[in-house]
């Protein structure tokens, strides 16, 4: 399955698949699910979430652990995460493809992207952020790597393949309706759930 940018194909292909080798779920669903604790309690009547960019389903894992009667929904471009996907029973639906072609109304309460928008082509960031808006019914939530003013930095030996910036404001400043009503920052030397240097930020429809 070929897509239309660079960068997606670069997570399609073989360093999406070497990125699954080097984040076990099991490693990972720990952290996640403190994170999500702390996200979902501020959130209210969260019934259904669908992520972008799902990879094997750490964070759906985590959300599920902690909404165990929730409706969640998995978006993921590589083709062998999303086998992992389809293996769990408790996915409700798991699509193969990009958040940059698709067409997304009203699909869940929550809609969120972890680590995904810093590895987008900044001239298809507004679609991805249309994508987030209109899957949404009540929130929406992104937890990437933020930096006040737009930076390239090179990845794994890689150029132009992760951008920092401010993700949240952007949206904020498109969709006037969404309101900030927390951000949290999940700092390397945490001694209980280390991960990387990274900061969520829910938003609300008001």
């Amino acid at each position: 399955m070929a897509f239309k940018t660079n960068q997606e194909n670069f997570w399609a292909g073989e360093f999406g698949d070497e990125y699954i080798d080097r984040n076990l779920i099991e490693e990972i669903a720990p952290a996640r699910r403190f994170m999500f604790s702390k996200i979902l309690s501020r959130t209210n009547g969260v019934g259904s979430v669908i992520e972008f960019g799902a990879n094997i389903g750490s964070n759906l894992l985590a959300i599920h652990s902690l909404l165990p009667k929730a409706e969640l929904h998995a978006l993921e471009i590589n083709e062998r995460a999303v086998k992992a996907l389809n293996s769990y029973d408790w996915l409700s639906s798991v699509k193969q493809g990009s958040f940059l072609e698709d067409t997304f109304e009203d699909i869940a309460d929550l809609s969120f992207t972890c680590g995904v928008l810093i590895h987008i082509n900044p001239d298809h960031l507004k679609t991805a952020y249309k994508a987030l808006y209109d899957a949404s019914r009540k929130y929406v939530m992104v937890f990437e790597y933020y930096n006040p003013a737009p930076v390239a930095i090179p990845y794994r030996g890689h150029e132009d393949r992760l951008f920092k910036r401010d993700f949240a404001g952007e949206m904020m400043d498109i969709y006037p309706d969404l309101k900030l009503v927390d951000y949290g920052f999940i700092y390397h030397r945490d001694t209980n759930f280390p991960t990387d240097d990274m900061t969520w930020f829910l938003m609300e429809k008001t």
